[in-house]
């Protein structure tokens, strides 16, 4: 086998294929949290709005931390605690209340779209079992995570996280300390139904439940990332730490990866590519082998970017993704977006 056609083979096993990014939410363009303040009704900037929350600075609230991501989530520079605390009430309200709104006109509200995220929470600061907590949901509530004790049942506590449709429980896990869940709600506005995929760690997507029929109603400015408490007398207020990593929106083709678009794909470690006169084999010392070669790396990864095939005539909007190794997308921003280089594997519309 030529090294040539080697080459080939390897750099085809790097590219990953992947959705168009509507909206990139994963916090690599903050500094610190405080650059929320930077977004106002008169002033709408960044990839959020920040107005659901507490009277305290912002650091009571968010904060950013690599420490806070998904160690597999390596198309993020970060992630976000999202906290409540005895502060966090909103605009009179009596439920606490944390949450980050996308700032967009993107159609993340159009045709089918999936809606990434993945959770974590830690013994410290835990969420409370015995109240009922609204996770990455929508104002209609036509889909929602949520955990601890449903408002209404029986009992005085509650273990699971739970993805609902409408209210009704579609699944459940225990939701134990320190394991990240990775999701993605798959939307199809159009035909009006909505699915679940679903990994832990660093596992790939896999879905969990078939798209049901649901209510699909949005603006698209309703998607809120945090939490809604909703409160239980008798049950004072604790601090609570919700830890966030790898939030966007896309279209197209589901991204199963939690390293998530943008980041280096992992290479299968396991593979061997055999023909009648050699063998090649991927590995984390990956050495190719030919009866007259022998080619030594320490790198399973590409160092070259390969060639993309970019769609005519089309443009991509702000925070879209417009660049990078095996991207296909739109490399042409909209008037008034500039297409920023981050890395190789990473362009975005800024």
């Amino acid at each position: 086998m030529k090294l040539s056609v080697l080459s080939g083979i390897v750099a085809n096993a790097l590219t990953a294929s992947a959705g168009t990014i509507l909206w990139d939410g994963r916090f690599n363009d903050f500094t610190s949290a405080t650059d929320l303040n930077n977004w106002s009704w008169g002033n709408q900037v960044g990839p959020y709005q920040y107005y659901i929350h507490g009277a305290s600075p912002v650091t009571s609230y968010v904060n950013l931390s690599p420490d806070y991501k998904n160690p597999a989530d390596s198309g993020s520079k970060q992630g976000a605690k999202i906290t409540l605390d005895n502060t966090a009430y909103w605009n009179g309200q009596n439920m606490r209340r944390t949450e980050l709104i996308p700032q967009t006109s993107a159609a993340i509200n159009q045709g089918k779209v999936y809606y990434h995220f993945s959770l974590m929470r830690k013994d410290v600061n835990a969420p409370a079992t015995t109240r009922e907590h609204q996770i990455a949901f929508f104002e209609s509530h036509f889909t929602e995570l949520k955990s601890g004790w449903l408002s209404g049942a029986p009992g005085i506590s509650d273990p699971l996280l739970r993805w609902c449709v409408g209210g009704d429980t579609k699944w459940s896990v225990n939701w134990d300390a320190d394991v990240w869940h990775n999701v993605a709600y798959e939307i199809d506005f159009s035909a009006g139904t909505v699915g679940f995929w679903h990994s832990t760690g660093s596992s790939p997507l896999t879905q969990k439940v078939a798209p049901v029929k649901a209510s699909t109603s949005s603006n698209g400015a309703d998607w809120h990332v945090g939490v809604l408490e909703l409160p239980r007398s008798g049950y004072p207020d604790t601090n609570e730490d919700y830890y966030w990593s790898g939030v966007y929106i896309e279209s197209g083709s589901l991204t199963t990866s939690v390293a998530g678009p943008g980041a280096p794909p992992v290479v299968d470690t396991t593979s061997t590519i055999k023909t009648t006169s050699s063998t090649a084999q991927v590995s984390t010392s990956t050495t190719f082998s030919t009866s007259t070669t022998s080619v030594r790396t320490t790198s399973t990864t590409s160092s070259a970017p390969a060639a993309t095939t970019t769609p005519s005539g089309c443009t991509a909007g702000q925070y879209a993704q417009c660049g990078g190794v095996g991207f296909s997308g739109c490399t042409t921003c909209a008037v008034g977006f500039t297409c920023k280089f981050s890395n190789d594997w990473y362009s975005q519309c800024l």
